[in-house]
């Protein structure tokens, strides 16, 4: 794909029926596409990728970097292959990039952890953009072409600092969060911030960037990188790795009825198929019949984990003709962040990312809430989403198969070098009781008394607590911008008392004195630190898959079993 490809990343129909009216679910009265009322033939198994022949060429140190990127197929649909220069040059020029940030973001990268290593975050979206031939020949909501895109798959992958375990977590495309103000990176127009949209238009709003920022401020964790993938990028990309086998426990079609009109067309009998091209897209996109977009989710993490254990399993690195496959599939189909832009960057990520064994590999949900606003259409972060993002901030593991420990990138706060904090008593705290974590929440009580008690205790005579209504799904501890070096060290002298992370410490443009919200992560005690929930953490709200389990099967909902 050449450079000025744009619309093919912009083409990711991941939505079966989806919009009706922009933001909310289908309804009968209006199709969203031209399905037919006729019930396919059952789809038979996908077969695996094809095979160049001929004599391989000689070794190079571009041969290794391109052949280096496969791994990361298996985990972020990266991939990579060739030997020769025209052909490397080739796989770069196909390469389409984008701007990293361009919303309202001040999250800043997490500090090295004592080794000097620090974790690495990764947004992986998928539009529903029918701006194309080939996506529109793949089926979806054919009345939103030449609509912007939006986001319908988003998941947010991290890579622990050690690089010894890795989380990939789904975010419900319908949840209601805040978006920032952001700017299209193509138009310069500037779109407001907003409170009343659906995190997947984020992705209208200034592309993948101003995704980007929204999944930042929700998390309050720096993400590194971005990539997209499109509709017929994911049929490109199941054909080059081949069959992967899912699992089901019913016969299933995802088709349009009486109650819902649209559906991917996936039509599968029981048990544990290969799925490959367009079988395993509509695999990726089936929603009703898994019962809701929570249940899609899990669909799809249940196809990455399988393609993964089946590209460990492939001699792919001796295999010169299965990874110019990958290869070609790849870098043809994914946008990504301009700063990893090239195939020796996406060799060097993958080199990072092939060390995790399948068994520290989580993959999971953000917990959700029906959204009061809109409760049939919409959602809302569910109180357990706070401890998600404290484990993702802290670098907590969410598996139990590595050594324990409860804390990572974030070391002891320390003064700013070049300023010395100020005499305890001397130095202003605000406490604000956020740990509502959002609108709809309800706060713990006296969260703020409780903190304020301990700073007084501690010396900070001026701590005070601060009734304004602030939810927080995190912990934060901002200073005065104008106050530069001194306030910074001031508020890490406040963060040290409490044991709150340097990471979750920030200057603000909002605030007249240092003030701490008090998230949902942090409800009760007053040491921050042993609040952190330890690795592997109850996570029965989230609908987690760990990447060895071989045994999930989806269930299907009544009207779609055949």
């Amino acid at each position: 794909m050449s450079n000025n490809s744009d619309s093919r990343v912009r083409d990711s129909g991941w939505d079966d029926s989806l919009y009706e009216q922009r933001g909310h679910a289908a309804t009968p009265d209006r199709p969203e596409s031209a399905e037919p009322s006729a019930p396919p033939e059952t789809t038979e198994a996908g077969g695996g990728g094809h095979r160049r022949t001929g004599r391989r060429p000689r070794r190079s140190r571009k041969a290794r970097i391109i052949r280096g990127t496969a791994i990361a197929v298996s985990l972020a649909v990266l991939g990579a292959s060739g030997a020769v220069w025209a052909y490397y040059e080739h796989l770069n020029g196909q390469i389409v990039k984008g701007q990293r940030d361009n919303g309202n973001s001040d999250v800043k990268p997490a500090k090295a952890n004592a080794a000097g290593q620090t974790p690495m975050n990764i947004l992986l979206l998928g539009s529903d953009s029918r701006n194309s031939a080939a996506n529109l020949k793949l089926g979806g909501a054919k009345y939103t072409v030449g609509d912007k895109p939006r986001a319908d798959v988003i998941m947010l992958m991290h890579l622990s600092a050690d690089r010894k375990n890795m989380s990939v977590i789904s975010i419900p495309r319908d949840t209601r969060v805040p978006i920032p103000e952001c700017t299209d990176p193509d138009t310069g127009h500037k779109y407001a911030a907003t409170t009343t949209a659906i995190i997947n238009e984020s992705l209208t709003r200034g592309g993948a960037g101003c995704t980007l920022a929204t999944v930042q401020n929700l998390t309050n964790t720096y993400i590194d990188h971005w990539m997209v993938i499109d509709f017929a990028g994911v049929v490109k990309m199941a054909d080059a790795i081949g069959g992967v086998q899912v699992c089901v426990r019913q016969n299933v079609w995802d088709h349009p009825t009486a109650a819902q009109s649209g559906g991917s067309g996936l039509k599968l009998r029981a048990g544990s198929p290969e799925i490959s091209g367009k079988t395993a897209l509509q695999w990726l996109r089936t929603r009703h019949a898994w019962g809701s977009d929570i249940g899609r989710a899990k669909a799809q993490h249940m196809y990455m984990t399988s393609m993964m254990r089946k590209l460990r399993k492939q001699n792919i690195f001796t295999d010169t003709g299965h990874l110019m496959n990958l290869a070609e599939a790849a870098t043809s189909s994914l946008k990504v962040s301009e700063e990893i832009g090239s195939i020796k960057k996406l060799y060097n990520l993958g080199m990072q990312l092939k060390t995790v064994p399948n068994n520290r590999i989580t993959m999971l949900t953000m917990p959700t809430l029906k959204d009061p606003q809109n409760p049939e259409a919409h959602l809302v972060p569910g109180p357990d989403a706070s401890q998600i993002w404290a484990m993702l901030r802290n670098d907590i593991a969410f598996d139990t198969n590595g050594k324990a420990k409860t804390g990572t990138a974030s070391a002891s706060p320390t003064a700013s070098a070049g300023a010395t904090a100020a005499p305890a008593a001397s130095i202003a705290v605000s406490v604000v009781n956020g740990t509502a974590g959002t609108a709809t929440g309800t706060p713990v009580d006296h969260r703020a008394g409780t903190l304020v008690t301990a700073l007084k205790a501690a010396g900070f005579t001026k701590a005070t607590p601060d009734g304004t209504a602030q939810p927080s799904q995190v912990t934060t501890l901002s200073y005065p911008a104008a106050d530069g070096d001194q306030g910074r060290a001031d508020a890490l002298a406040v963060a040290k008392t409490l044991d709150i992370p340097k990471a979750s410490v920030k200057k603000s443009s909002h605030v007249s004195s240092i003030t701490l919200i008090v998230g949902a992560d942090w409800t009760k005690g007053t040491d921050y630190a042993k609040s952190l929930p330890s690795a592997g953490s109850s996570l029965a709200n989230a609908d987690s898959i760990n990447g060895a389990n071989t045994k999930d099967c989806m269930s299907v909902y009544a009207p779609y079993q055949w």
